[in-house]
């Protein structure tokens, strides 16, 4: 057995849950701190400033639960067995063929990569 995660590991809904959660509660705490909750200031600022805490932590929540479903959405299901082994956004080819893809310019006008003297 290897050690690297499955992409279904990575992806359990309860963590999912758990991240945007986590963003909803970070939002709303800061709304508090900001509209002065923990200041010495009217009751009905008091109130106010839960209600609007409460809103901007929903909000959070939902965007937040829509834009990781969203980007759920990009893996191809026939990957999600398969372990991740490198980062996830570099191209397929080998390490042995980035000499001769650092400079595809040179390749179409026909020189070679190699300096001429």
């Amino acid at each position: 057995m290897t050690d690297k995660p499955s992409r279904r590991e990575i992806m359990r809904p309860v963590q999912l849950l758990g991240l945007a959660f986590a963003a909803a509660l970070f939002a709303g705490i800061v709304t508090l701190v900001s509209m002065g909750f923990f200041q010495q200031i009217p009751a009905e600022d008091v109130q106010n400033a839960l209600v609007v805490a409460l809103i901007v932590a929903g909000v959070t929540f939902v965007v937040t639960l829509v834009a990781l479903a969203l980007l759920l959405l990009a893996i191809d299901p026939a990957q999600v067995t398969k372990t991740i082994d490198r980062p996830v956004l570099l191209d397929d080819e080998p390490d042995g063929d980035a000499a001769s893809a650092t400079a595809p310019d040179d390749r179409e006008a026909g020189g070679s990569s190699a300096p001429t003297a």
